[in-house]
């Protein structure tokens, strides 16, 4: 049992309010997730830089002249702002990868998050109210975010086994259920050049996704084929650069909850994660369909 919540703001003048109102829906979430807490913020794009969210055990080892050290192996300048045990880094677009491969031979420790020209995730062991403090998620602002409280089933509590999982650039996933097959999706995925670096099964159903795109399939039907390549029970709710998509599988046994008004899409778990968002009691209601892709985009 794991509690989701996502969020896709219509109306501009909400953006600044969004780490906020994911914040209030994260914590409602606590008792369907204890164990650690996570979420995914996609704020500005500024058509230059590539932002890399990075995590380390030992922050104030690893980050003090990581600046320096990647600049030089890259031959390009780097930029970084840290928060706690995570930093987020700007690096040219063009030298993103290299600048992995610098920071995977220069600090083994150091876990890459996520990287693209708008996520940034942030996710640790603990309450979600104490995951959400130590990163001042309430004071960030952005055009969407999707969160997630979670309860270990298949994997160990640690910040490795948290959600969202991003395994492409501007992608993550998060997950309520167990996927069955993830063993041997996973070796396939890895002979086709996917990156997975944890055991957990929710990055299994992430980087089937970002597999199916990068072979020409758009979002909507990377969720259509999950449906019939995934075995197990799954709720998903997917961040992209553009927005979020929903998909349930045709059982769709875990519970699940939208909500719309002309300002917002909103998900949750349950239908207590929504009642603090704006004029949350005009908002158009449903339980979505099992086996029915949902997707809005700017």
């Amino acid at each position: 049992m794991c509690g989701i919540v996502g969020l896709f703001l219509k109306d501009k003048l909400l953006e600044p309010k969004l780490g906020g109102l994911l914040t209030e829906m994260l914590i409602t979430m606590t008792d369907r997730g204890p164990d650690s807490a996570g979420i995914a913020i996609y704020g500005s794009d500024n058509g230059v830089d590539s932002k890399l969210t990075i995590q380390s055990d030992q922050a104030d080892r690893d980050f003090a002249t990581l600046v320096t050290d990647v600049s030089r192996e890259i031959g390009s300048d780097v930029t970084l702002q840290r928060n706690d045990t995570h930093a987020v880094l700007g690096v040219a677009s063009d030298k993103t990868e290299l600048a992995r491969e610098a920071i995977a031979k220069l600090r083994a420790d150091v876990r890459i998050m996520s990287d693209g020209d708008a996520i940034e995730i942030y996710k640790e062991v603990g309450l979600p109210k104490d995951v959400a403090q130590r990163f001042q998620l309430s004071t960030m602002s952005g055009s969407h975010g999707i969160g997630h409280t979670r309860m270990a089933t298949e994997s160990a509590v640690t910040t490795d086994g948290a959600h969202p999982f991003s395994t492409g650039p501007d992608q993550c996933l998060v997950h309520n259920g167990s996927l069955s097959n993830h063993n041997n999706l996973r070796r396939k995925l890895c002979r086709e050049g996917i990156r997975i670096e944890s055991a957990n099964d929710t990055e299994v159903g992430a980087a089937y996704l970002t597999w199916k795109m990068q072979e020409g399939a758009t979002l909507g039907e990377a969720l259509e084929a999950s449906l019939e390549d995934l075995d197990g029970f799954f709720t998903f709710v997917v961040g992209t650069k553009d927005g979020f998509g929903v998909v349930r599988d045709p059982i769709a046994c875990k519970p699940a909850v939208l909500a719309e008004t002309d300002q917002y899409v909103a998900f949750g778990s349950e239908y207590r994660a929504l009642v603090g968002l704006p004029r949350i009691e005009s908002a158009r209601v449903w339980e979505p369909e099992p086996a029915t892709v949902y997707f809005w985009s700017h």
